[in-house]
């Protein structure tokens, strides 16, 4: 069997075998949660309670009249306790709703309703009002996703199922445990953008998942699975689409512009659940793993958990803890506060050890060119760092940085330890300031 796949990437370790075969678990109650008002692309949330109030569980709290906004909801039930600036993921103070949960959580969301007759319009507000964003991490708002520009239609959904960063296995258990409410999300989907194609691309070392997804699918028109090279970052959005349907999108543009949407499987087994029961965004699947984590798990998780509880919950650090990253090991953020709150798009918590932790001091380029070589996006990272480094951002943006999605290939082969993407998340904060002013 050929295995798709498209030009660039690397190949590092993929470490998934302490949670892929672990089947999802539920945790314990956090003594408080944490519901930042920014969690997604767009404009922040403006909080709908004060303190004091008691609040339900999937209760909106923030929102925002914004386009290119989600609302947020209580993810449990119980007494909002401040409304305060709380650390978030990237270490940025964030205006936070601060909930004590009750002892008891009422039961909901069980029953569920028939969503063949929904239409377009109707499963795009189902997706504003859950507060649905994409839950790979991007957290771009599913709605605006799910509202193609005009005269650019989509004929294709791809579901990425690729789950390539190191670690990571949470889509991997989704894709077993939920196929059908994952096939019925991407079924909406493909309704609201009037797609006739659906994909679901997996890389073939999740050939258990490909297989009991192509069972499900026997007898549908119109959607198949795509089995797909094992490499990195083989589900970024512009990379699976090449590898998939052979189309690029070109630089600078979204994938409407070849008549394609992207969703994760997260993604769309949450739309499912907003569409059948009326369930928000209120909890997700994570992975916590890695060589520092006693007792690596796949759990489901309310969102505003700190990563605190989360480790506890995984019998705390195995040996000294040397690094703790939000998201996987190439493009996740690392952590100095671990009372930051999970958010929609946290897709996992990689502990590392002391021993596993490299502390490499940055040397001087040395011309090799292999950071060119990896880039998916045929970027030229070592041009970007050059004038990262001397804050000339409008140069950093003539060579792309705005294109680069921060997969940390240029990092991860950089023989000099350059950290790229430290010089790209720099560059493009600068350029975003100066178009504020």
């Amino acid at each position: 069997m050929e295995l798709k796949t498209f030009r660039g990437g690397i190949h590092p370790p993929y470490q998934k075998e302490a949670t892929a075969n672990r089947a999802t678990v539920e945790i314990s109650l956090p003594a408080e949660v944490v519901i930042p008002m920014q969690q997604h692309v767009g404009a922040p949330d403006s909080p709908t309670v004060s303190v004091g109030d008691r609040v339900e569980a999937g209760q909106k709290i923030g929102t925002s009249e914004a386009f290119i906004s989600a609302p947020v909801h209580a993810s449990v039930s119980g007494t909002v306790k401040a409304i305060e600036d709380r650390p978030d993921f990237t270490g940025a103070l964030v205006q936070s709703v601060v909930i004590t949960p009750d002892p008891g959580q009422p039961s909901k969301w069980t029953d569920k309703r028939d969503t063949s007759n929904l239409s377009a319009d109707q499963i795009r507000d189902i997706a504003k009002e859950a507060g649905l964003v994409g839950l790979g991490g991007a957290a771009f708002p599913t709605y605006v996703k799910l509202s193609p520009p005009e005269g650019k239609p989509i004929d294709t959904v791809i579901i990425n199922g690729c789950e390539c960063e190191p670690f990571l296995t949470c889509d991997h258990r989704l894709m077993l445990e939920r196929t059908d409410d994952l096939i019925a999300g991407l079924k909406l989907m493909m309704k609201a953008v009037g797609a006739q194609r659906g994909y679901i691309g997996v890389e073939a070392n999740k050939m258990d998942a490909a297989d009991t997804l192509t069972a499900k699918l026997a007898g549908e028109a119109g959607i198949d699975v795509s089995i797909l090279e094992v490499k990195y970052p083989e589900g970024a959005e512009k990379m699976l689409i090449d590898a998939i349907t052979g189309r690029r999108v070109p630089p600078g543009k979204l994938p409407s512009e070849v008549g394609v949407l992207v969703q994760n499987v997260g993604t769309a087994v949450a739309l499912q659940d907003a569409a059948s029961t009326g369930k928000p965004v209120i909890d997700r699947v994570i992975t916590v793993t890695g060589p520092g984590i006693k007792e690596p798990k796949n759990m489901l998780v309310k969102v505003g958990t700190s990563i605190e509880h989360l480790i506890e919950q995984c019998g705390g650090f195995a040996g000294t803890p040397g690094k703790v990253i939000m998201g996987g090991p190439m493009t996740g953020w690392a952590q100095k506060d671990l009372t930051a709150a999970v958010v929609k798009g946290t897709s996992g918590v990689v502990v590392f050890d002391s021993a596993s932790v490299d502390v490499e001091e940055e040397q001087r380029c040395v011309g090799c060119d292999k950071c060119l070589d990896a880039c998916p996006m045929f970027l030229m990272p070592n041009f970007i760092v050059k004038y990262a480094k001397v804050g000339k951002w409008e140069m950093a943006d003539k060579f792309g940085v705005n294109d680069c999605f921060e997969c940390g290939c240029c990092s991860y082969v950089c023989p000099s330890g350059i950290s790229h993407i430290a010089y790209v998340r720099k560059a493009k904060a600068e350029l975003t300031a100066a178009e504020k002013k």
